[in-house]
């Protein structure tokens, strides 16, 4: 006779244990293991192997035909481009992002596009009411015949929906508003987005129909629910941007159709969210003049250059504690920046106010922008605007040096066609250098 005996299971990520633990040992999470009894932690019992059926059977790799696979465009090249193509059809889509950032308006924009060009969708909602969405849409210009609308919480009525419509691409916002009553808890358990999740892939890949599933974000960013809904779907997309600016970026976590280090920009604006396919004017200031202060750089954004301007202003304190704020870029970074410039060039900074912001509010967070800071901050101090033709990439060294960043021939191919016919980086070899070529 097997024996039987309790086991515990982390209800993120499936990690059985032998005794209760108070933190997950595979996904470090605290309070996620459960006990489970009964035929789940029988020990011993035996798997019996089972023929494959016809035509299931393993061969060769070299026997196998390579099947290519389809996107199907959205109709927003922005989309497109971080999907790498498009949708492919019975693909498992997980689109996250934080509340009001704009994921049901991009979708409904996506459904509206697809039902335009003959398609069929079903926007299944479990947040709003059928008059809500019909109410964004008017909004949008997002009403078409064959955009069907369901308010549901229940996992079977949505597949009954999916069956009666037959759509073209299903959309569901969101999976943990989504229950079944096979599976006990409430919506939005760990066991019940496992459940709907599951039920809603399987329907997808027997269908071959894709099923964009709209996920809701925790606090640190990730995604709620098991660590197991984004190993089951095909694709992750991330849409972010701060409530402060009207932008937003769509990145991809995780693709098995295309790349990962496609990031796709957009803007809010009152009648719903716009694709920009070329944001470098958004990162730059619409002065003609040039003021000092300011120093344009090249950011690399997955595989995207953007050019952004950092902007400085550089102040006497009237405290004995001169200031130090930032906006955009990293503090820390900028005053190991200010120690280089007053140790390695004499620059007097301890009794001044510094500001250091970005345009637009973007955020720079990669070193690339050390020397466009060093440039705009020296330019403030002796009020001398710097030529509006120059551009500076290159990470620095506490010695002053400038060291080489990755891609820095698509940065160059970027900065030389936006017209930045002076780029100051790695080959000027030290910040004395730049400092020269940049204000003589």
């Amino acid at each position: 006779m097997a024996k039987t005996s309790n086991s515990y299971v982390c209800s993120e990520c499936g990690w059985q244990a032998p005794k209760w633990v108070g933190r997950c040992g595979e996904c470090q999470q605290w309070g996620t293991v459960a006990e489970r009894g009964g035929a789940g932690a029988t020990l011993g019992k035996t798997v019996r192997a089972t023929v494959p059926s016809s035509g299931r059977e393993a061969r060769p790799i070299t026997q196998l035909v390579g099947e290519a696979v389809a996107h199907r465009p959205s109709g927003i090249g922005e989309l497109d481009r971080v999907l790498g193509g498009g949708i492919v059809p019975g693909a498992a889509v997980l689109f996250s992002g934080e509340p009001g950032v704009g994921k049901s308006t991009l979708l409904l924009d996506v459904a509206a596009r697809v039902a335009a060009s003959g398609g069929r969708v079903l926007y299944a909602s479990g947040e709003e009411s059928v008059g809500q969405v019909r109410m964004r849409a008017e909004r949008t210009g997002a009403l078409h015949d064959t955009l069907y609308l369901a308010s549901e919480n229940d996992l079977g009525t949505v597949l009954g929906h999916i069956e009666a419509v037959t759509p073209d691409l299903v959309i569901i916002d969101s999976v943990q508003t989504l229950a079944s009553d096979q599976v006990e808890g409430g919506a939005g358990g760990p066991a019940q987005v496992r459940e709907v999740a599951s039920a809603l892939i399987r329907e997808a890949k027997a269908r071959s129909v894709p099923v964009v599933l709209v996920g809701h974000v925790t606090k640190d960013g990730s995604v709620a629910g098991p660590r197991l809904l984004e190993h089951l779907v095909d694709v992750v997309c991330h849409f972010e941007g701060d409530r402060q600016s009207a932008l937003r970026f769509l990145r991809t976590l995780k693709n098995r159709y295309g790349p990962t280090d496609e990031v796709g920009c957009f803007e809010m604006t009152s009648s719903g969210i716009a694709e920009v396919p070329d944001p470098s004017g958004l990162f730059l200031s619409r002065g003609s003049d040039p003021v000092s202060g300011t120093c344009a750089t090249i950011t690399l954004e997955g595989r995207r250059a953007l050019p952004v301007e950092v902007q400085a202003l550089v102040a006497a304190s009237a405290t004995p504690n001169p200031r130090r704020v930032t906006s955009g870029v990293d503090s820390a970074r900028v005053a190991m920046i200010l120690a280089v410039l007053e140790r390695r060039l004499g620059v007097k900074l301890h009794d001044k106010d510094v500001y250091v912001s970005t345009v637009a509010g973007v955020r720079l967070v990669e070193p690339a922008a050390d020397l466009a800071i060093a440039l705009a901050v020296l330019s403030a101090v002796i009020d001398q605007p710097l030529a509006h033709n120059l551009a500076a990439v290159g990470e620095l060294s506490l010695a002053g040096e400038i060291r080489p960043v990755t891609g820095a021939a698509v940065r160059t191919k970027e900065a030389h066609r936006l017209g930045y016919a002076r780029l100051i980086d790695a080959d000027a070899g030290t910040l004395r250098v730049a400092r020269q070529r940049a204000l003589n």
